[in-house]
């Protein structure tokens, strides 16, 4: 057996973090980072073999560990269909700039540089929570690259007033910073409080500590301008409209980005766009209800389109 010693001085993130680049090679993906110019270094999960006569599929991370973490449970049910494609956005994983540029716009405008570089003109795309806000920015600026997309618990509707109003847990952006790239096992935790339902409780504190020493040490003021920028002078009216085919999914009890604003998103979108809300599930809700999430995905992206009622801008399905 390991003292307890030995088990604090091995990384569990390390390791974990490990295992899932182990999967995603068994999957048929390979890490390659490429300069996409202008000081800027894009790393992406790209298939191993590209297949012309599949569509292509690009899964876009949020806040977090890395795009690993965040898509590990869903590739294996698109791989064979699509050629997948999983970048890490800018100061998050392998990815860097030296441009000062915080947008989601310039987020939006390397993935497109990244995804050109790979032969790839057009994506279906999922984005979830920040990743979102990219996705949602991309199909904008470049529609004609674009043909469905998914939103994940992404508050791209969401204004500067809001922060003011009380319609979120934090009272300003410093303690949403704080939170969102947790430095401490007590911020970690209330990050945990908040995206999940039911989070994960009696994890020591060493195991906290080791996540924020692997995940969360680098690119903090960078991740944290991120965040200081779309917040800055939002609001819904100047919200351009994107006309793909959109499916909107959100937890029922999601605490970083309300549900408010995922009914925001449905109007803002109109008939382009269906919203699914997910029963006892928070923000998190590609970890807390993998199985769910999954079968939202497949029923728009991959199964024929069902017959729909008069009004198809409405829709939730309840699981």
């Amino acid at each position: 057996m390991f003292s307890p010693t030995i088990i604090r001085s091995l990384s569990f993130t390390a390791s974990r973090d490990w295992w899932y680049r182990l999967s995603f090679s068994q999957a048929g993906l390979r890490s390659v980072s490429s300069d996409i110019g202008d000081g800027t270094t894009m790393h992406c999960w790209v298939p191993k073999v590209h297949t012309q006569s599949k569509p292509n599929l690009l899964l876009v991370h949020g806040f977090g560990a890395n795009a690993m973490w965040q898509y590990a449970d869903v590739l294996h049910h698109f791989m064979p269909k699509y050629n997948v494609y999983v970048p890490d956005l800018l100061f998050f994983g392998r990815s860097y700039t030296t441009q000062k540029e915080r947008t989601e716009t310039f987020q939006a405008k390397c993935l497109m540089k990244l995804l050109h570089i790979h032969g790839v003109q057009k994506v279906n795309l999922v984005g979830i929570s920040y990743g979102g806000f990219v996705g949602y920015s991309m199909a904008n600026q470049f529609p004609e690259a674009v043909e469905k997309a998914v939103l994940c618990c992404t508050g791209i509707c969401l204004e500067e007033k809001d922060l003011k109003e009380g319609l979120f847990k934090v009272k300003d952006l410093d303690e949403a910073a704080k939170i969102l790239m947790p430095q401490t096992p007590d911020k970690l935790r209330e990050l945990m409080r908040l995206s999940f339902v039911r989070p994960q409780k009696g994890v020591p504190n060493w195991i906290l500590a080791d996540f924020i020493n692997v995940m969360c040490k680098t690119c903090v003021n960078e991740k944290r301008e991120l965040i200081e920028d779309i917040l800055k002078d939002r609001q819904v009216s100047k919200l351009p409209k994107i006309s793909h085919s959109t499916m909107i999914i959100w937890g029922e009890q999601d605490q970083i980005f309300p549900l408010e604003l995922g009914y925001r998103l449905q109007r803002h979108l109109g008939s382009n766009a269906q919203l699914v809300v997910i029963k006892d599930a928070g923000h998190a809700l590609n970890l807390e209800k993998p199985r769910e999430f999954v079968k939202h995905l497949k029923s728009f992206l991959i199964e024929p389109p069902k017959p729909q009622g008069k009004d198809p801008t409405t829709i939730e399905w309840w699981q």
